[in-house]
């Protein structure tokens, strides 16, 4: 009483209300940008039983916008400091950490065991994944994305509303696929979109209000304009995602457009000999990488300059987080330009590691 007692006092909550909420069962895909204000309002909620997906460590990066962790938790696994953290927070609920990444194979079992999927991933390959599986499953996902000082919200597939493929086509998302974390995102936008997120999930668990299904939300935190545009249903994609479940669970991310991709570690990139580097992030990033020979190519920019890549020799890309680096090496092998890899590390750990080795080439 004395924990949820601001809930209680609610006429639209009450006491059933908050026992709805310790009832319910919330998975939550990502415990980075988006996930830290989801998880840290759910559990703060008395949202009983919450699954947090992660298989990603914290860096130093993370904490200008992932404010669920410290500098202590630098090098730890996401959902396991996640959980830790919620604890403390609320040691009146279930919290499951689960440190592996979400696939084809483990999604349909995993969701299977709650009642609310939300998507804080920060890829489109995982948002086709977890959409399907979901419409598998039969069950809502609350969906939020961030670029820069914008963000959208959404909920699909809630009570058999449009999904997330009936707003975005595979060669849509394929030829707007950017590189959010790449380019920077206001810090305090993610707890904005996040908490935006959180709400959907309450509401939904309290049946109250009016949910964003078939409505897509966008905010822009610059100007904090908002607007809502309206999602239509396609059965068509529904069905065929519905038609091929039978074959989900042996399915890869096919809707990636760097599965072709051959990756690299800088140690690796460093033994081989008549090489060219590629930097494919934009001039203005750092950090600036001075002890190796450099050409710099933005992504965009690539297919424009094929002219700068010396094609008899082995072509290293890499940028900020290792997203463009494969992109770009996708792109060169559908042109049948073929002897290219992408570089594993960041940019701030190639830096790092040719640092200590005091390489220059």
């Amino acid at each position: 009483m004395n924990r949820y007692s601001r809930h209680i006092a609610l006429s639209e909550i009450g006491q059933a209300g908050q026992n709805k909420l310790l009832n319910a069962k919330v998975l939550v895909i990502g415990a980075g940008g988006l996930g830290c204000p989801i998880l840290q309002y759910l559990a703060a909620a008395g949202v009983g039983n919450i699954g947090i997906v992660d298989f990603d460590t914290i860096e130093l990066s993370n904490l200008q916008r992932q404010v669920l962790f410290g500098s202590a938790s630098i090098g730890l696994n996401k959902a396991e400091a996640a959980k830790t953290r919620l604890q403390d927070l609320n040691n009146t609920i279930s919290i499951t950490a689960y440190p592996k990444k979400l696939t084809h194979q483990n999604s349909l079992s995993l969701f299977k065991n709650y009642d609310i999927i939300v998507d804080g991933t920060d890829n489109f390959e995982t948002r086709y994944l977890i959409n399907d599986a979901a419409i598998i499953t039969n069950k809502p996902v609350v969906f939020g994305a961030i670029y820069k000082f914008e963000g959208q919200v959404s909920v699909f597939n809630y009570k058999a509303g449009p999904s997330y493929r009936c707003l975005f086509s595979i060669q849509q998302e394929k030829e707007q696929s950017g590189h959010c974390e790449d380019v920077g995102v206001l810090g305090v936008l993610p707890g904005i979109i996040g908490s935006m997120q959180a709400n959907e999930v309450l509401k939904m668990i309290l049946e109250i209000g009016n949910i964003l299904s078939g409505k897509l939300l966008l905010y822009n935190a610059l100007n904090f304009q908002s607007s809502v545009i309206k999602i239509n249903k396609s059965e068509e994609k529904i069905n065929k995602i519905l038609n091929e479940k039978h074959a989900f669970e042996t399915k890869t991310m096919s809707f990636s457009c760097n599965s072709e991709t051959t990756q690299i570690s800088i140690e690796e990139a460093l033994k081989k000999e008549n090489i060219q580097f590629i930097d494919v992030r934009e001039t203005s990033e750092l950090p600036k990488i001075e002890h190796i020979t450099i050409t710099s190519i933005p992504l965009n920019d690539l297919e424009k300059n094929l002219e700068k890549l010396d094609t008899n020799k082995r072509l290293i890309f890499f940028c900020q987080s290792g997203k463009r680096s494969k992109q770009a090496v996708s792109i060169l092998k559908q042109l049948k330009i073929n002897n290219c890899f992408s570089i594993k590390e960041t940019s701030s750990e190639i830096k790092k590691q040719l640092e200590n080795i005091n390489y220059e080439r």
